[in-house]
């Protein structure tokens, strides 16, 4: 079964434990993750507005690591689609512009207001939350998802998190679903 190809929105790529979650997931092959030059400078500009802690090059360490682990995910060519698009905000055209052109199935976004149903369906694309989305991979494949998310804790290193604390992280970036189904397993994780 091919993974599912889905566009990852900045707002999902900006809380740095929300963006792990999703790559380690991906990395795991249970989706197919999809962005843009455009999606990754959004991400980037707003974390930096509001950790003056973190710097710009400490970003494109992260970013050129996302596009080297996958390097099938960096979309361009979609900009001629962008006039013919739209949404209630303008500004996110780019996004489902870049969904089209891939050709993803999915949107995954916290700001599913910013890409109504309507507008999505002649593209046969849907929006998704990040948990509705983390929620559906656990159904695709329950043992994959578990042992995607036991590496990514493993590797936290500053600070390590016991499963309690990493699961209580996820919390923090707005994610019950996958709180509540990870609390089952957290001997697991």
């Amino acid at each position: 079964m091919a993974a599912i190809p889905a566009l990852l929105d900045s707002c999902v790529l900006y809380p740095a434990r929300l963006r792990d979650l999703l790559l380690s997931l991906a990395a795991a092959g249970l989706f197919r993750p999809i962005w843009s030059n455009s999606i990754h400078e959004e991400w980037m500009t707003n974390v930096l507005a509001n950790r003056p802690d973190l710097s710009k090059t400490q970003l494109e360490a992260t970013r050129s690591a996302m596009d080297r682990a996958f390097p099938a995910a960096m979309v361009s060519g979609f900009e001629r689609l962008i006039p013919s698009l739209n949404l209630p905000d303008a500004d996110d055209r780019h996004v489902l512009a870049t969904a089209v052109y891939a050709r993803a199935e999915l949107i995954i976004t916290v700001n599913l207001n910013d890409f109504p149903a309507a507008a999505l369906r002649p593209y046969n694309i849907v929006a998704a939350h990040p948990d509705s989305f983390v929620d559906y991979l656990f159904d695709l494949n329950e043992a994959e998802a578990i042992s995607a998310i036991a590496g990514m804790r493993s590797r936290l290193r500053a600070p390590a998190m016991t499963p309690d604390d990493f699961i209580d992280s996820l919390a923090q970036v707005g994610m019950p679903l996958t709180v509540s189904r990870l609390r089952r397993h957290a001997n697991r994780i």
